[in-house]
């Protein structure tokens, strides 16, 4: 907690002192445009998920032929962030997020126009990689924020992020069952077009150095060595994100398999435990300006812990599994808040560090996700828990301060 403190105190006026130069909104109005152009940009990865069925029908194929389009969209959002959110230390913020949502628009364009499987896995990954602005706005925002409101400004931002990814796999589809999938892409396009726009015109406008796509990357490892707050938000999101990611993706098969036997579309409604995110990120965010990061990570590590025993019981109890996914939800954001918050101030180039911390996590999930599968396979229900378990138990385990 004092060191997530005395970083803020740090690094925060030689940040925020040049943005006041800046015409900007209002600070209430910046913070919502940011978090709406958040949701909307976020959502853009998570567009193809819902709309498989429709997609392999389209294109007169079996649905198994066109699943690996998600995981293109996952992959290109990797790229992206290891080439493109780092440049937010170096480059104009303004030219940077204006330039990816063109190429995001005409991505999103070409997607909904691709007459095969092949241009539109292409397309998606194109989409996919330049959607990362919600990457580089959140340094922005914890650089703009007063040291005593800096993560509730940032759990305004993840709070969009979680509302982006929910509203892309139910109303995505939803609205791709009543127009098809093509229009989905189409105005996906439009309010991509007219946020990123509009977001780009608000950000300051400084004279930076130019960067290179590969100058932000070959400064991860010495941000990581630099700094053990980083180091340590790092390895416990990923903990947490990939206790989440065992849980969150083997669910459907639970829910579709023998011990329940739902419908894929049912299934898919268990996704609106999303927005339980969206109500405790403000809260997250209030309590680690209250009582600090390494508080709100501890007893989100906690939820988490009692999540998993009641994900077991979940395997025959559908009550447990709704209490279950609240929880995990709860701790998943909080726990997000509290360690992206201590990441963007361990060092002073919040930009490259946020990287850092994202590609944490995101690794963590992936590895989790893909243990978890094989666990399924071989222990049921069961094993996935205990894949989850294992997740919590590492991340804390591996980042606790060596005296």
């Amino acid at each position: 907690m004092s060191s997530a403190t005395s970083s803020a105190a740090t690094t925060a006026p030689h940040r925020t002192a040049p943005a006041r130069r800046d015409r900007t909104p209002a600070p209430g109005l910046f913070l919502t445009l940011i978090a709406v152009c958040s949701a909307v940009t976020a959502a853009n990865i998570y567009l193809a998920a819902p709309l498989l069925s429709l997609m392999a029908r389209d294109f007169g194929s079996a649905p198994s032929a066109v699943a690996w389009i998600a995981s293109v969209a996952q992959l290109g959002y990797a790229v992206g962030l290891l080439f493109f959110a780092p440049l937010g230390d170096s480059v104009n913020r303004r030219r940077l997020v204006a330039g990816l949502t063109l190429v995001t628009t005409v991505a999103l364009v070409a997607s909904a126009a691709a007459p095969g499987v092949g241009a539109l896995a292409v397309a998606v990954f194109v989409a996919s990689a330049a959607t990362v602005i919600p990457q580089l706005l959140v340094p922005l925002v914890a650089e703009r924020a007063p040291a005593d409101r800096r993560a509730r400004h940032v759990a305004a931002v993840i709070a969009g992020l979680f509302t982006g990814i929910v509203g892309a796999r139910v109303l995505g589809g939803l609205a791709g069952q009543a127009f098809g999938w093509r229009w989905v892409f189409a105005g996906a396009a439009v309010l991509t077009l007219a946020l990123g726009l509009a977001t780009a015109s608000v950000l300051p406008s400084r004279r930076r150095g130019t960067g290179s796509l590969f100058s932000g990357l070959a400064a991860l490892p010495s941000v990581l060595r630099s700094s053990s707050d980083l180091w340590r938000a790092c390895v416990r999101q990923a903990g947490m994100f990939g206790a989440w990611s065992a849980l969150w993706t083997s669910l459907a098969l639970l829910l579709t398999g023998p011990a329940y036997g739902l419908s894929t579309a049912t299934a898919g409604l268990f996704g609106l435990f999303g927005l339980t995110a969206t109500a405790v990120a403000p809260l997250a965010g209030g309590l680690v300006d209250r009582f600090g990061a390494t508080r709100v990570v501890r007893s989100a590590y906690l939820l988490a812990a009692v999540s998993v025993p009641l994900f077991w019981l979940g395997g025959h109890a559908l009550a447990a599994l709704f209490a279950a996914a609240v929880l995990i939800h709860a701790a998943l954001v909080a726990s997000h808040v509290a360690n992206q918050t201590l990441a963007l101030t361990a060092t002073s180039t919040p930009a490259t560090a946020n990287t850092a911390y994202v590609v944490a996590g995101f690794a963590g999930g992936a590895a989790a996700s893909a243990l978890a599968g094989a666990a399924y396979s071989h222990f049921g229900w069961g094993g996935v828990c205990g894949v989850a378990g294992l997740w919590l138990v590492l991340g804390w385990g591996l980042s606790r301060p060596r005296r």
